[in-house]
């Protein structure tokens, strides 16, 4: 079985070479979670996306994903939008 640093590692390896010609960039981990039943990590990073077009002088806003890496072998499964939730009481 893979360990968290394993995992964290092959979910990064994932979005940047996704992403590597898009020019994300600043990728960071946000969370970590090893499910109940032990099989899969979800590992949420977020990145800087690409500035657009004619929003060049705004900041662009983090996006964060969440991927489900396999336990076992360290491969990455799915990635998901992870939407953030604010004002939660």
């Amino acid at each position: 079985m893979i360990d968290v640093k394993q995992a964290a590692q092959s979910a990064a390896s994932f979005v940047y070479e996704l992403y590597r010609d898009k020019g994300a960039s600043d990728v960071r981990l946000e969370e970590v979670e090893l499910v109940e039943d032990g099989k899969f990590w979800l590992i949420t990073l977020s990145f800087q996306p690409p500035p657009t077009i004619g929003v060049l002088l705004q900041k662009p806003s983090r996006q964060y994903k969440t991927l489900k890496v396999d336990a076992e072998t360290g491969q990455v499964l799915s990635m998901k939008i992870r939407e953030l939730e604010y004002g939660v009481s």
